[in-house]
């Protein structure tokens, strides 16, 4: 069983590492800077994979009743808020930046939990609450890149975060499962993108783009999508087989992996006072980690 989670969460970190490269490669690099169109395509793959899955028999999919599909409908609306800003974001942040404004979420469900639901807070909670927000507050002033849009967008992604999940924990009774849960999250997706990249400009504007008929941009966009797949089921089976302390940590290990190799493969500026903000902001994210495990 020890053997197992392990394996579960080391494929975990590497679909979130892979996940995180590719799509910073493809909005960065390539510079395809069509949300509307780029995460369409995502959820469009995720949704049809998933879907397949559920046909052959791989997973299981139970969303027939009305009422619960329509009480999921709002958490749909701020999932297609997450990627869309998220994607923005990403596309003018360096990667550990974005994380370190992404952990903010966290500070908005722990105030959540503390003003509006009474719940008891640890001391480890708060202070990473606190240290987390410090982080986020302190790094636009110190980020020798800064990019006030990708601030802007990161803003709206972590506000963005920090409802979904506690609308998510707020239906607990709800019938639906994780997985119903995305799959009905990918539907909408790809409707509502589909619907928005022409008044967006991106229908239109995607013709211009200089890579268009390149392999590597074909490539890379077909590999982002089937990795955002596989981290969504990764993410499942890890909730499934874990403790939320053992998540917590293994979700740690990851943007730890993943920020440190994304400054070796992507330009970034780092001084000391923006390594010292993205420092605090993962002293933060650890001690959330402790209280998590502390079950608290």
């Amino acid at each position: 069983m020890c053997m197992r989670r392990c394996l579960v969460g080391l494929t975990f970190c590497t679909c979130y590492l892979a996940s995180y490269l590719t799509n910073k490669y493809v909005l960065s690099v390539l510079k395809f800077t069509y949300p509307t169109l780029f995460q369409g395509w995502q959820t469009l793959i995720g949704g049809l994979l998933l879907h397949v899955s559920w046909k052959l028999g791989w997973a299981e999919i139970n969303s027939n009743s009305r009422s619960d599909v329509l009480t999921w409908l709002p958490a749909s609306v701020l999932f297609v808020g997450i990627i869309y800003a998220g994607s923005r974001a990403l596309s003018r942040l360096a990667i550990p930046v974005f994380l370190t404004l992404h952990n903010v979420a966290e500070v908005i469900i722990c105030g959540h939990q503390k003003c509006f639901q009474k719940e008891k807070t640890s001391p480890a909670k708060i202070c990473s609450a606190l240290f987390l927000l410090a982080a986020a507050g302190c790094l636009p002033f110190n980020d020798s890149q800064f990019d006030p849009d990708g601030y802007f967008w990161a803003i709206i992604h972590l506000f963005c975060i920090g409802a979904y999940k506690i609308l998510q924990k707020s239906q607990k009774s709800n019938a639906l499962s994780d997985i119903d849960q995305q799959y009905l999250n990918y539907l909408f997706s790809v409707v509502l993108l589909a619907f928005a990249s022409h008044p967006t400009g991106d229908l239109l504007s995607v013709l211009d783009f200089p890579f268009l008929y390149f392999y590597r941009f074909h490539g890379s966009c077909c590999a982002s999508g089937f990795l955002g797949f596989f981290l969504m089921v990764s993410t499942v089976k890890l909730k499934s087989l874990m403790t939320p302390g053992q998540c917590a940590a293994w979700i740690f290990f990851a943007k730890v992996i993943t920020a440190g190799l994304s400054i070796l493969l992507f330009d970034m500026i780092l001084t000391r006072a923006t390594v010292g903000c993205l420092l605090l902001g993962g002293l933060g994210e650890a001690l959330l980690v402790f209280s998590e495990r502390k079950g608290s």
